[in-house]
């Protein structure tokens, strides 16, 4: 009966096996699990980089996710941001807006997303040779957040000296006479 079951747990291979040639055969199959997974192309989307936003985020210490120096950092970046700096620079990106890092209390949707950036062609090579690490990625994406155009477009809406009817003054005050 111990021999029949031992066959099932090692997957069918043989209904016969004692202890030591089934740890040998499982040891086996999980070599080649690992060998496979490893053997993945740098270009399949899964080995991808990752960036989050807090990443990046100067609002947060080393232990809440920063990962770059706080003087380097920026205030709130976004992963569309992220995204739009990275591939505008020639990088392979996607976004992936329901993503969440994993330290980020704040479930609004301002902190959601994280974004994917392919470093290594198929062959091994890097894609683009200013980016050979994921933090040159992150370094270049957080000095470039800034000068985007909505983070250099002012809210309120323009040059004050272009408002209309400025010169006038209306309130409750005396009559003059």
């Amino acid at each position: 009966m111990r021999n029949h079951l031992v066959g099932r747990t090692s997957g069918g291979i043989s209904h016969f096996l004692g202890n030591s040639e089934l740890s040998w055969v499982v040891a086996v199959q999980n070599f080649v699990k690992m060998a496979c997974a490893s053997a993945r192309s740098p270009a399949d989307q899964d080995r991808f980089i990752c960036i989050y936003p807090a990443y990046l985020n100067n609002k947060k210490t080393i232990a809440e996710g920063r990962r770059i120096p706080i003087s380097k950092a920026v205030e709130n970046p976004t992963a569309a941001e992220i995204q739009d700096v990275c591939s505008a620079v020639g990088l392979n990106v996607f976004l992936e807006k329901n993503k969440m890092y994993s330290r980020e209390w704040n479930r609004d949707v301002q902190y959601r997303g994280r974004v994917r950036v392919q470093l290594k062609q198929e062959d091994g090579s890097l894609c683009l040779v200013q980016f050979p690490s994921r933090k040159s990625v992150m370094l270049y994406a957080a000095e470039m957040i800034p000068k985007l155009k909505t983070r250099t477009q002012k809210t309120g809406g323009g040059d004050p000296s272009l408002q209309q009817g400025e010169g006038s003054k209306k309130g409750k005050g005396k009559k003059k006479k």
